[in-house]
């Protein structure tokens, strides 16, 4: 899959396609509805499949403080579009210039102009430009008199209810994690880079894969039973993700322990599969209490894997 990043960076061999536009934070079930959609079209037009991102999403850039906390960063997003058979991915730096600008222009100027787009898939409920003065009645407008197809997306229910980022956020923090991953079409994970840490873990006879996470807010907390993928093989072990209290941690990451393993894994990019919930995050009171209470989840999850066919 392409990946455009930028406006500037659109060419004229990109013009003509099939797109759709949103957050598809997570690319769970609904959103994969949505693409298989895309791809539909764009193969009875013959035209290339393409999905518009905003970077940072727009709730990010207005209203930072009660933005939620993101199912997937950007590279997560980009894994796991890349999987639905898309052939771009357009990132579009979200900023004040441009939401300041007029709907008009961001129809005009980015739809027909620059991307040349003949089918547009967006939900009824899509806002865009100053003032978020465009809406779905505008597009639809725009579409009779340009010539270029217009679909609104429908949601996804499973059991009733409709499938959203918001419900699995939902999920996530109730330890339904079950539930999310039924959402999803996979179980939850997070992704990242394993980094040097301070080697504490290896000190206590439980050597950790230190994973930093690059978010401003996480979706959970605590210790989990985990399973993980990355370039050097498939593992499984127990991951402690937050702020580390008892050693006076400031920086939410991951810090995992797997069963057996004796490589080196610095520098790999590393995929953490969520399998179970031990316990929430918490200070002890030194750190050989700490050392003991490591023992017991790493039994714990042990145990729990040891039901798993």
């Amino acid at each position: 899959m392409e990946l455009i990043r930028g406006l500037q960076n659109i060419l004229p061999q990109h013009r003509g396609c099939v797109l759709t536009i949103g957050n598809f934070d997570g690319v769970h079930l609904g959103h994969q509805a949505v693409l298989a959609q895309v791809r539909q079209i764009a193969r009875q037009l013959q035209l290339p499949a393409v999905v518009m991102v905003f970077e940072p999403q727009p709730l990010e850039l207005f209203k930072p403080e009660v933005a939620p906390a993101r199912l997937t960063r950007f590279r997560e997003k980009y894994h796991w579009l890349a999987q639905q058979g898309l052939d771009r991915l357009l990132c579009v730096k979200f900023d004040q210039a441009f939401a300041g600008q007029e709907p008009d222009f961001f129809i005009r100027q980015l739809l027909l102009e620059k991307l040349d787009v003949r089918h547009l898939i967006v939900g009824d409920d899509f806002c865009f430009g100053k003032n978020r003065a465009g809406n779905f009645a505008l597009l639809q407008q725009a579409a009779a008199e340009h010539g270029f197809g217009l679909t609104p997306t429908a949601s996804l229910k499973l059991a009733q209810h409709r499938v959203s980022s918001t419900l699995i956020r939902e999920a996530l923090a109730a330890d339904e994690l079950d539930s999310a991953a039924e959402m999803l079409g996979r179980p939850f994970s997070l992704m990242g880079r394993v980094r040097h840490g301070q080697k504490l873990g290896r000190q206590l006879g439980f050597p950790t894969a230190n994973v930093w996470l690059y978010r401003k807010k996480l979706p959970l907390q605590g210790v989990y039973a985990i399973e993980a993928h990355c370039a050097l093989g498939h593992f499984r072990g127990v991951a402690n993700i937050g702020l580390r209290p008892t050693v006076q941690g400031r920086v939410e990451q991951l810090e995992a322990h797997f069963f057996d393993f004796k490589g080196d894994l610095y520098g790999q990019q590393i995929e953490v599969v969520l399998r179970k919930k031990i316990r929430a995050e918490q200070k002890f009171s030194s750190i050989d209490e700490l050392q003991q209470q490591i023992q017991h989840d790493a039994d714990a999850a042990r145990a729990f894997f040891a039901t798993q066919i």
